[in-house]
């Protein structure tokens, strides 16, 4: 008897520890969150410091992130949400569901980025990725490409950011030409996949010549598996930029917890784990420096819209890629 009220006891305690044990989910894309992804890593580094149970709850990719919180609204269990851009920031302030960080924050971005609600955490460069083997000589341009038998995979910007990236990267350089350029390279696109791991394994497949991916993906197969033979196209037009951001919600029961993450994110621990998991540039540099190959594919100029300059331009590259795809 007394034995098994010993038993008992315990089990009350573990039951009762575990219950005092806070919880901070944190909402993100799928490939964060990955065995190869950085979640792993940052999730061990900040459960050391914070004395919690941080959760990464995959929601497909980061279009998605911010269709589900919008969908879920106040009663989401999410305290952050980590994967939107700059292309979605407007969208994402405008739900009212995110509160302030109040933070400063010092970061090694190419570009003044400062947001009262949004902190980022990564950066980089999308671009078409392709085989040297196969093709030793990619297109230098839009118009190139288009005017090519080359066959390309992209992402479908309604669920993916990459997909949207291309949009907003096309109507940047191209402006007012974008909806004759997409007619033009509707015939290239062999398909649109919901995500970014989706179109970049039909490419490894062999499926597609071309891939909608960022300048740093080549250095993910050069430092990871000694493949040399993957290289971004670099486009004359130049090149739009992706950065991420993480925010916290205002429903959050956990809003110490989530702003000592978000603090956290901008330490070395995490940002030292984001280059050879998430393959980005990281918003501030490591101590250790970024690994071999992650400026072989620099471009000359870079392509940007402002948060609110992306909200007004979303909806008309949309309704262009979607008239150039359906004929």
């Amino acid at each position: 008897m007394q034995k098994q009220l010993l038993a008992a006891g315990l089990l009350t305690i573990a039951s009762q520890a575990m219950a005092e044990t806070p919880v901070l989910t944190v909402l993100t894309y799928d490939s964060f969150t990955s065995e190869w992804g950085p979640g792993p890593a940052i999730e061990a580094a900040f459960e050391a410091t914070c004395a919690c149970d941080l959760q990464f709850v995959p929601a497909g990719d980061g279009a998605a992130l911010l269709a589900r919180i919008q969908l879920e609204g106040k009663t989401s269990d999410a305290d952050i949400v980590l994967g939107l851009d700059t292309s979605l920031i407007a969208a994402a302030t405008a739900t009212q569901l995110f509160a302030p960080h109040g933070k400063n924050p010092t970061t090694t971005l190419p570009v003044d980025f400062t947001d009262p609600t949004f902190l980022p955490f990564d950066w980089g460069w999308f671009a078409f990725v392709h085989d040297k083997t196969r093709l030793p000589d990619p297109p230098k341009s839009f118009k190139a490409l288009a005017a090519s038998d080359l066959r390309i995979v992209i992402q479908d910007p309604r669920s993916s950011t990459p997909g949207l990236g291309l949009l907003l990267w096309v109507k940047a350089a191209h402006g007012d030409q974008a909806a004759t350029l997409w007619q033009d390279l509707s015939d290239n696109i062999v398909t649109v996949t919901p995500g970014w791991s989706e179109a970049y394994g039909l490419f490894l497949e062999g499926e597609a010549d071309m891939v909608l991916s960022y300048t740093t993906s080549p250095a993910y197969h050069l430092v990871a598996e000694s493949d040399d033979t993957k290289a971004a196209a670099l486009f004359d037009e130049g090149h739009y930029m992706q950065i991420e951001v993480a925010g916290k919600l205002a429903a959050t029961d956990q809003p110490a917890l989530a702003d000592q993450f978000l603090d956290f994110m901008l330490t070395d621990a995490f940002q030292s784990a984001i280059p050879q998991t998430n393959w980005m540039y990281p918003a501030v540099t490591p101590a250790a420096g970024l690994p071999d190959g992650f400026d072989t594919f620099r471009p000359t100029k870079s392509l940007l819209l402002t948060p609110g300059e992306a909200q007004a331009a979303r909806d008309a590259a949309l309704a262009e890629w979607q008239a150039a795809l359906s004929r």
